[in-house]
């Protein structure tokens, strides 16, 4: 039954480029915080070492601005707390308002702050600061060690911000583009040893493997938990989803026989350059241009090639936004993302939902703890608030790694090194050379594909709490078994709420999210809805925000659905592999959406003749039903046939034509008419996967 799992762990941890640098980077900086932190006795050094391993380190500016981010949300959750309890510590019942209002606030950040830094320091920063105000001590104790708790989020912050500066890469490109451009080169060398009649070598084999196995999730965070303008996050997302394609479907062709005729040869020799072309400029931050494949020449004996074709030639279209109108500006292409709420924080109900659920799961700890008078497992309201950072989208597959990674980190690595470890150590030396030890493996498993990072993290977090806790070696079992406990409760009350009592199996999810985007998108279709620009701009962005966040959902969901079993599993499958194939078109449609969402909401230099405007809505609106009929089939219900988009489509072409100066075969509307032809191509390519 187990045996996948050699091959799935020296997958997923065989080094890769960069892989033992960054490991390195993040052992240094935990083990010097630790040595700060027991020097000179400082409590919460835990925390402090735990920022080592999440910091940003992108480049020098994203790590010098996570380094700035902590500092100020630790001001914020500081002055928050030492505030807001001066006007509920005489009053029980007003305290425990305040303590369930504070959780639901700091999941709600989770979930709507789209800086991922700001939402994990305010987290921690509730869960550690509520409980000190539990205690029955002076206010003055209690003022002290929330001002202790901040001290030792600066030394984290400070020391691995340093180490980051000086270790900082010298790497070309920034941390989209450059994987972008690894995985094209491989896909590359992958087709032109095919065009050349030559076998994958071993090297390119294992590379190609690899990507396929690691996937684009760490990219798609980094899109999600950047501050890019909107517009460049979404056409790279785009990009990032038809490259994760690419890698797939190259990596099931190294393990096909592959006869490739001369006609073949030469369509791959075509494809290997188009390839090239896009990575060149994609590094040289150009766009790429449109790309067309000849695909009438008959079947190819190489199997997968159309579809390669295909989506390669998709890549240029995510561009589509950018390249409707050349050299000008809309002031929807000048506007940044926010720089602390999501578009749709107030507008998207899945983070209510979110919020309500994690609110829940912590206050029950937070109940059963004090209701036992049990101090040592408050480490389970922690717990539940960490574990939330990777329950977006949660699965199985993230429970598994939760408990498995509070059983090696809290049981085998925490208890364990109480018991035979150190008892025989009697120097912070002695101690370090464990912490390195511990944190190394840790890191080497957080730096995995996203099937296994989270593991490594609650192995850290685990150990960290057990031993990091107070300012000398901890061997008493008693705080240990305290500390696993309540990690343990919390994670079964994360399990209770998100799994069994407010969740669904992933392939349902996955089902029900995938036909949400869909209608999603026939909304989008239908916007703007307002006259008003200001108005019609910001539902837009909220929209906008929203189909991007679902999109990166249903990748998640899609992962969880192998690690689900039973008598419908070949169906789920099934589902799953129909749901990845339509991915990267709705992701391209969604793109032109964009586009030419300026024509409908007439920006300056978009606007449209009137004629042009009543067809271009006619057409939208066929969109919109053909979108609406989609989702209605996915779900099995029955639909009439909307009237068709061809049709609608060419009646917008002639209304364009119509408005071309004589003699001539361009005018000013065409990049609207190239526009509704791809969306229309977009939708048919859809509809054929549906």
């Amino acid at each position: 039954m187990l045996d996948w799992l050699p091959d799935f762990l020296r997958e997923e941890l065989s080094p890769y480029p960069g892989r033992v640098a960054l490991v390195f980077r993040m052992v240094v900086a935990a083990t010097l915080i630790t040595i700060v932190g027991m020097t000179f006795r400082i409590p919460y050094t835990f925390q402090g070492a735990i920022y080592a391993l999440m910091i940003s380190r992108e480049s020098r500016q994203a790590t010098l601005k996570s380094a700035g981010t902590i500092l100020l949300v630790t001001g914020i959750g500081a002055a928050y707390l030492l505030i807001f309890v001066s006007f509920v510590i005489n009053s029980p019942l007003l305290h425990f308002v305040w303590v369930i209002g504070s959780l639901f606030l700091a999941f709600y950040a989770i979930s709507a702050l789209t800086n991922y830094t700001a939402a994990v320091i305010f987290a921690i920063m509730i869960s550690l600061g509520v409980p000190l105000w539990d205690r029955i001590l002076p206010s003055e104790t209690n003022v002290e060690d929330t001002l202790w708790l901040c001290l030792a989020v600066v030394i984290g912050v400070v020391i691995t911000a340093a180490v980051e500066l000086v270790f900082e890469r010298q790497r070309p490109g920034d941390d989209v583009v450059k994987p972008i451009s690894e995985r094209l080169s491989a896909i590359e060398r992958v087709i032109t040893r095919y065009a050349e009649g030559s076998h994958i070598d071993a090297a390119t084999n294992e590379q190609i493997m690899q990507f396929a196995m690691r996937g684009t999730s760490l990219l798609r965070r980094i899109l999600r938990r950047s501050d890019y303008p909107i517009q460049y996050s979404v056409e790279m997302g785009v990009v990032t989803a038809l490259v994760g394609r690419l890698v797939d479907l190259a990596a099931t062709l190294t393990q096909l026989r592959v006869e490739a005729s001369a006609r073949d040869q030469k369509r791959l020799r075509n494809l290997a350059s188009a390839l090239a072309n896009i990575r060149n400029e994609l590094l040289n931050r150009r766009i790429p241009g449109p790309l067309q494949f000849n695909t009438d020449e008959g079947p190819a004996n190489v199997p997968l090639l159309r579809e390669i074709e295909h989506t390669v030639s998709l890549i240029p279209q995510a561009f589509a936004a950018s390249r409707s109108i050349p050299d000008s500006l809309s002031l929807v292409d000048d506007i940044q993302r926010p720089s602390l709420l999501a578009s749709d924080a107030f507008a998207n109900p899945d983070h209510l939902r979110f919020a309500l659920k994690g609110c829940l799961a912590a206050s029950i700890c937070y109940v059963i703890y004090n209701a036992m008078e049990w101090p040592g497992i408050g480490t389970a309201v922690t717990t539940c608030l960490l574990t939330a950072l990777s329950t977006i989208g949660s699965s199985h597959q993230k429970q598994i790694l939760r408990i498995l990674g509070a059983l090696v980190g809290g049981v085998v690595l925490g208890m364990g090194s109480q018991i035979f470890i150190l008892p025989h150590l009697d120097s912070i030396g002695g101690f370090v050379l464990l912490f390195i030890a511990v944190t190394a493996l840790a890191a080497w498993f957080m730096t995995s594909s996203p099937r296994l990072s989270y593991f490594g993290m609650q192995i850290a977090v685990a150990f960290y709490l057990i031993n990091l806790s107070e300012f000398r070696m901890q061997t008493s079992l008693e705080v240990a078994r305290d500390r696993v406990v309540g990690i343990l409760l919390g994670l079964f009350a994360m399990w209770l709420i998100f799994d069994q009592l407010w969740g669904m199996p992933a392939a349902r999810e996955l089902k029900e999210a995938f036909i949400s985007n869909l209608r999603l998108l026939a909304q989008f279709a239908r916007e703007p809805v307002s006259k008003d620009l200001k108005a019609a701009t910001a539902r837009r962005f909220a929209l906008g925000e929203t189909i991007n966040t679902n999109l990166d959902k249903v990748r998640a969901l899609a992962d969880g659905v192998l690690l689900e079993f039973g008598h419908s599993r070949t169906r789920d499958l099934a589902l799953r592999s129909l749901i990845r194939r339509a991915q990267p078109q709705m992701r391209v449609l969604f793109i032109m959406q964009i586009a030419e969402w300026k024509y409908r909401a007439q920006l300056p230099g978009f606007e449209l003749p009137e004629a042009i405007a009543v067809e271009q809505r006619q057409f939208n609106d066929r969109l919109a039903e053909s979108l609406d009929a989609m989702a209605d089939q996915v779900e099995g219900q029955s639909t009439g046939a909307p009237q068709t988009l061809q049709e609608a489509r060419a009646r917008l072409e002639r209304t364009i034509q119509g408005y071309r100066p004589k003699g001539t075969s361009e005018g000013s509307f065409d990049a609207l008419l190239l526009l509704g032809r791809k969306i229309e191509s977009s939708i048919l390519s859809l509809a054929n996967e549906i």
